[in-house]
């Protein structure tokens, strides 16, 4: 049996530009009423492979930590997923031959590389989740969460784009939860990975939003003058 490698280096690229985003098949717009944000798996050890101030790194570390303040502020549940360290190989399961021990492969430093990165860190009143597979509803309570809060679309935001973004944005769609993949609020290991998993959602299963447009749909609406 052949066994994966673990991440490696992941060379700088430049984000695409909201206004390039792929149109979008639905004409579905976040609503603070139904929408929760997911955080996904921006942990120390997933973000460890971007050099320190390497694109796209600081531009979605600054984006993402005002966008979870504002969901917070407009009453938008946020939700983080975090793989465990330590897993067992009967955890881990087929993710080994794939991408190797992960967090548990480093021992001494699991904890640490464990932890959600300080600019995005949850605070009391967030849902975290354990995670163990690439979509977030896998083995996690997620769908559960949602219909307890009354939501019924996704904001996906975090890493990697292509894999557990991407996967969790075609599983909330055949959950009929409306999947928000939010394209300048993640990052991959490639512009061409990130490419990819907009034009993937745009054309089969979501809508490609930008951190500016949910923004904007969370704030409050001014009430008219008299």
């Amino acid at each position: 049996m052949t066994t994966g490698r673990s991440l490696g280096r992941i060379d700088p690229y430049d984000p695409p530009d909201p206004a390039d985003f792929p149109p979008g098949r639905v004409g579905w717009r976040p609503d603070p009423r139904r929408a929760a944000l997911l955080v996904h798996d921006m942990q120390r050890y997933f973000l460890r492979p971007f050099g320190p101030g390497d694109r796209p790194l600081p531009g979605l570390l600054t984006g993402l930590a005002a966008l979870v303040r504002n969901c917070r502020a407009a009453g938008v549940p946020v939700i983080y997923t975090a793989q465990p360290g330590r897993q067992t190989p009967q955890e881990r399961g087929l993710l080994t031959d794939m991408w190797g021990a992960g967090i548990g492969g480093v021992v001494d430093t699991a904890p640490e590389l464990e932890a959600i990165v300080d600019e995005v860190a949850p605070e009391p009143g967030d849902l975290q989740l354990v995670k163990w597979r690439y979509s977030a509803f896998q083995r996690t309570p997620l769908r559960a969460e949602l219909t307890r809060l009354g939501r019924d679309q996704l904001l996906i935001t975090g890493v990697y784009a292509s894999i557990g973004c991407l996967a969790t944005a075609i599983e909330a769609f055949m959950l009929d939860v409306q999947p928000f993949l939010v394209g300048d609020g993640v990052a991959d290991f490639s512009r061409a990975d990130h490419d990819t998993a907009i034009d993937w959602v745009a054309r089969r299963c979501g809508v490609v939003t930008s951190l500016a447009e949910v923004s904007a749909a969370l704030a409050p609406v001014p009430a008219e003058g008299r």
